[in-house]
């Protein structure tokens, strides 16, 4: 255990506060009491989530809860496609020495009794498209109907209150901040009938809430990625879902401070409801949520697809130049040879190294380095790309459980430039009359959610003292 790491962490909460100020629309307003609340908030949940027995146990059967859905998820998955490439978790049969023996006097490529997903499931029999996108649709479905059914606005009331309450800010932006634990783009539908007349600082605050969170519908895709070496990841990404929002209040408007009087300011607003059209019954809003999620799911793969193709061409043209060290003339070498190392990743690596040095990841510079690879990767790739690869370097154990932990926190977002047009062409449907306002918001609302995951990693490193069996689940 080493605390100074603890006390990186620690610090670098209020160096990416002072990061935010040095971009600030008006240095001269600074928030004060947003951001001691908002840090207040992140330091108490932070403690409950990692030290706190009671309260650690019941996350992690929150997250045990979590784990039985993405189960069932794979349940739906493999009456599509079967067993082969949906195989079920179970362990059945001889032991790992026995399937060995077994293998080792058989076919080893033939299935046997007792094979199950463990720590390499993310190699060859996992199928992005058949094992990942479907948990998008069944958690789609899932959160449509639990909001039918009233369950989750409760929560949503409740959190937007501790968030008002504690940092003062607009009753509107509370609302949706809240939301955003569980929905997207779709929590600014709660506070539509106040965008009109909206504050400059309240849009901001309520992009960087979209662009800084995760919603449930893709929760259980980022989580199986790491189950087999995590097995308490859905836990942590639940927490951080929460952890994210006051980090994302208290960037946002150091950026964009509060210079007017929100009208929604000491309330929060009713959800409003249409008296005029009949309510979806429950089974309505159960298909029209799984019918939304194959549209979802349907974006992220054209997204992923073109996206990782994108990099692939640029890579590709970097690696051809760097062919050119082989050249006899000193000035091709040259290029050559600076091109040798230079990828889309080294290059985001370099620009996040300093950040992710605040998060406390590590005292080791190769693993500082690791790390800020995988965040910087996630600015044109989505947190999906990370993810994968995160899991593939905690399974070979290349890489410590404290990075991985704060690395899997700072991941857990949508600070990504596949999202801005979500985020921003969503709201700016919503309010025609603000939207270039709201495009010029939606950069500045970007970094503000970068910077807010890091600092939410920063809240993980704070309370990893190392005992890794009680925060990991191993």
């Amino acid at each position: 255990m080493n605390l100074t790491l603890n006390l990186i962490s620690f610090l670098g909460i209020f160096a990416l506060c002072f990061v935010a100020w040095l971009g600030s629309e008006d240095r001269k307003a600074l928030p004060i009491k947003v951001i001691v609340w908002g840090i207040a908030l992140q330091l108490v949940l932070g403690l409950l989530v990692f030290q706190v027995p009671i309260t650690r146990n019941l996350i992690a059967n929150l997250g045990d809860l979590f784990n039985a859905l993405i189960d069932a998820a794979d349940t739906g998955a493999r009456f599509l496609f079967g067993d082969l490439i949906v195989p079920k978790m179970e362990s059945v049969g001889p032991g790992a020495a026995g399937r060995w023996i077994t293998r080792a006097l058989q076919n080893p490529y033939v299935a046997v009794p007792g094979d199950r997903l463990g720590n390499n499931f993310l190699d060859f029999g996992y199928i992005f498209a058949f094992r990942a996108l479907p948990q998008v649709v069944f958690f789609s479905a899932l959160v449509s109907l639990l909001y039918r059914l009233g369950l989750i606005q409760p929560i949503v009331k409740l959190c937007a209150i501790v968030f008002r309450a504690t940092m003062g800010i607009s009753g509107a932006e509370s609302l949706s901040g809240a939301a955003n634990i569980f929905v997207g783009i779709e929590s600014v539908i709660a506070v539509k009938p106040f965008l009109a007349d909206m504050t400059r600082s309240e849009i901001c605050a309520i992009l960087t809430s979209c662009f800084g969170s995760i919603a449930s519908t893709v929760l259980g895709l980022y989580a199986g990625y790491l189950r087999g070496t995590f097995p308490n990841i859905t836990a942590h990404l639940m927490s951080a879902s929460f952890i994210t929002i006051p980090a994302c209040f208290v960037i946002a408007k150091i950026l964009v401070p509060e210079k007017e009087e929100p009208k929604t300011l000491g309330t929060i607003p009713e959800e409003p409801e249409d008296d005029s059209q009949e309510k979806p019954s429950p089974m309505d809003s159960l298909i029209v949520g799984a019918l939304d999620g194959v549209n979802m799911a349907t974006g992220i793969a054209a997204v992923l697809i073109a996206i990782i193709g994108l990099v692939a061409i640029l890579n590709n043209m970097f690696g051809s130049l760097a062919g050119l060290s082989q050249s006899s003339f000193a000035p091709w070498q040259l290029i050559g040879n600076l091109f040798s190392v230079v990828t889309l990743n080294n290059i985001f690596g370099v620009l996040f190294f300093p950040l992710t040095l605040l998060t406390g990841v590590s005292l080791n510079p190769p693993e500082i380095w690791q790390a800020s690879v995988l965040i910087g990767q996630r600015v044109l790739q989505t947190s999906i790309p990370p993810y994968i690869e995160l899991a593939r370097l905690n399974s070979q154990q290349l890489i410590s459980d404290r990075a991985m932990l704060i690395v899997s926190y700072v991941l857990c977002g949508f600070a990504h430039i596949p999202s801005y047009g979500i985020f921003v062409g969503g709201l700016a449907s919503l309010v025609p009359s603000r939207r270039n306002e709201i495009s010029s918001l939606g950069w500045i609302s970007l970094w503000a959610a970068t910077l807010a995951t890091l600092m939410t990693g920063c809240i993980a490193g704070v309370f990893f003292f190392g005992d890794s069996a009680s925060i990991l689940g191993r």
